[in-house]
Order: structure tokens, then sequence, then C-alpha cells
């Protein structure tokens, strides 16, 4: 039994990655590092590293006792063995059709990705058992997902589950102000900013979320609410004190503000942890990521890439309802919500659909400058 199935192909993409470089590799400074431009590149000094963990495990294994510095490296060598073995053995196989991206960082660091990571799921999850449970809000399309994690779709039946959420209790508001792409962004900001302020104004005694998306709008969003509304609601985290910094805001009760990045999954704001949120930014993929690339660019598979940003929105309207007697208001600031709806409402489970065509703009109040 599998719950938050949709993750799957994100999962064995993750999986099925590796990267060699200082902060992986035992030794790395005694290892010369070549230009690496291709997979043939990436697979021969993937096995020159495997040589070189082979005798370090072997020395290791020869001491007859290891103190805690040695111990430690000792497992690291191990597991970066089995990664590698994995990853040389895939790459020699003659029947593999998996596809890889290679980089390499300033620092010499290797990165080597799967394309095409579904195959991967068939050693780590689908020849391992004979009938499997996958549980998911967010599917919107079985063939799709079946293309995806790599299943026939003609062994595979779909449940729908009306969802048991009133929709009174998970409203959704625009408060759309203008795009937020690349190019356009620093124009809006100054407008959601202020629009947020509103939303505050409106939850004066209850804490609410900020999907922001990125850093770079998190540090403008904060910047400039910290102008309107000074910065005793406001709090942010890094990449550094993500886990420790959401903690301690959902410990607190006060009706405080969290500028989050990349939480609108796997996150359970129940109650009064968090009584509204803003959805920044439409979450389109990032079409620099190599698989993204490929599916959009390469296969033109606009289709997937509109069906995954819908089911990223649906995941965050949830962060904030968690049951039937639960409630939470999701407000959305970036126009290009507008044409994501439009595009995928066909697609749409109805139980979303019906959120969406309910959605209004809402009262606020006007807001004094801090």
């Amino acid at each position: 039994m599998i719950d938050e199935a949709h993750g799957l192909p994100k999962w064995a993409e993750m999986y099925g990655s590796i990267t060699l470089g200082p902060d992986t590799v035992p030794n790395w400074n005694r290892i010369p590092t070549p230009s690496v431009n291709s997979i043939t590149d990436a697979a021969q000094f993937a096995g020159h590293i495997n040589a070189e963990l082979e005798q370090t495990r072997i020395d290791l294994k020869g001491k007859p006792n290891l103190n805690p510095d040695e111990g430690a490296q000792l497992n690291e060598t191990e597991r970066l063995l089995r990664d590698l073995s994995w990853f040389l053995n895939e790459y020699h196989n003659s029947d593999t059709e998996t596809e890889w991206h290679v980089s390499q960082g300033e620092d010499g660091a290797v990165t080597v990705k799967p394309i095409n990571p579904e195959r991967l799921l068939y050693h780590t999850l689908w020849d391992r058992g004979n009938k499997f449970a996958l549980l998911s809000a967010t599917i919107l399309s079985r063939r799709s997902f079946c293309h995806e994690v790599g299943l026939n779709p003609d062994r595979v039946a779909l449940v729908d589950i009306d969802h048991t959420f009133p929709l009174e209790h998970r409203p959704l508001y625009d408060i759309m102000q203008g795009k937020m792409t690349m190019d356009e962004r620093d124009e809006t900001i100054p407008d959601i900013a202020e629009a947020i302020a509103k939303v505050m104004a409106k939850h004066p005694d209850e804490k609410g979320l900020i999907h922001c998306h990125s850093y770079g709008i998190q540090d403008q969003l904060y910047a400039h609410l910290a102008d309107i509304v000074g910065t005793s609601r406001l709090r942010d985290h890094d990449s550094a004190n993500r886990d420790p910094a959401l903690a301690d805001w959902k410990r607190s009760s006060d009706p405080d503000v969290f500028l989050s990045v990349k939480m609108e999954e796997a996150l359970d704001l129940k109650d009064d942890l968090a009584r509204w949120q803003v959805l920044c930014k439409a979450p389109y993929p990032n079409t620099q990521d190599p698989t993204v690339d490929k599916r959009v660019n390469g296969n033109d598979d606009w289709r997937w890439y509109f069906g995954t940003t819908l089911a990223t929105v649906m995941q965050a309207c949830g962060r904030v309802v968690r049951s039937p007697d639960d409630w939470g208001a999701t407000y959305v600031a970036d126009t290009s919500f507008e044409d994501l709806f439009n595009r995928t409402r066909p697609r749409m489970p109805s139980w979303f659909r019906e959120q969406v065509e309910a959605m209004e703009q809402p009262d606020l109040p006007q807001i004094a400058q801090h």
C-alpha cells in the first residue's frame, strides 16, 4: 500500500540520481577529476571512483579496530559502492532504455540523473509484490499516471471516491495581481505583498501560510511586507533551518504568517495551525530541469506540464483543511492561475472543479501603511 502515490515518478528520479563530488566521495581530493561531458565520460569516471573505493573498503576492513571516524567512512564508502554498482550495471546493460542527463559543477562534482525514471520502479517496487493499492488525491489520469510509473494501464483500475470535505470549508479566493514569470515578477511582487497585507488584516487572529515557490520570491515578499505591516507577524526560513523554523511556527499560538518555500505537499496544518494560505505563483515545473525539458520540448508533452502543475495546486489547497470538520481559505495571487484553470478544467476532479467554479474575489479591508 503506497500513500501519496502521485509522487512516485519524482521519487524514482531521486532514487536513480547519483552525485560524485567532495560532499559524497571519501578522499575526493586524492582523485583526479576529468572533464565530464557525456554519459560515457561519467561511467568511466564512476568506474575509476569505484576502484578507489574498493581499495578503501579493503584497507578499512583489514584493520583490527576502527575509530568512530573510520567506522563512519566505511559506512559511507559501502553506501556509495552500492550506488555505483547499480549505476554501472544499468549503464552497461545492453537492454536498458534509461536515458541520462549529465552535469558537472565548478568544483568538479558530477551529477547523473535518469530522464525516464519509470524503469527504475520495476526492481525497487513493482517486482516486490503482486497487488498494490496506490492512494492519492491528485491522480488526474489513469493512463498518464501508469505511463509515468511504468505500469500497464490495462492491469490498473481507478477507484474514484467523492470528497468528504464540505465546499464551504475549503473556499478558493481570487486576489490575482499580475504574472509571476521571471521577467514580470519584480513588477508584480509589490502588488502581491499589498494584497497579502490585506489578507493578514482580514485574519488578524489566525495563522497563515504563504507559498512563495522560491527563495528569491520569499526574500522580496518579506522585504515588501515588512515595509507595509512590519515584521511582528512575519516568519521565514532558509534551506538550512527549514524544519526547525517550521516546527517553531507550528508550536506558536501567535497569529504569525510563515513565508515558505516548497511546502505544497506533506504538510499537516490541521485546525488552528493555519486557517488561511496564499499561493503566490502558479507552480509550473522548471523547464531548465532536464527531465522537464525532455517532456515538454523533446516530446511536446504540454498536457503533462499543465497536469503536473494542477496536481501541485490541488495538493497545496489541502494543507489547511485536513478533515471534514476543519476549514481554511486559499488565496491565489498569480494571474497565471486563470490560464492554468482554463486549460485543465476538463481534467479536474469534480470536487476541485466545484472549488474553482465557486472562486470569488474576497472582501478585504483597507490597511494603513506601517
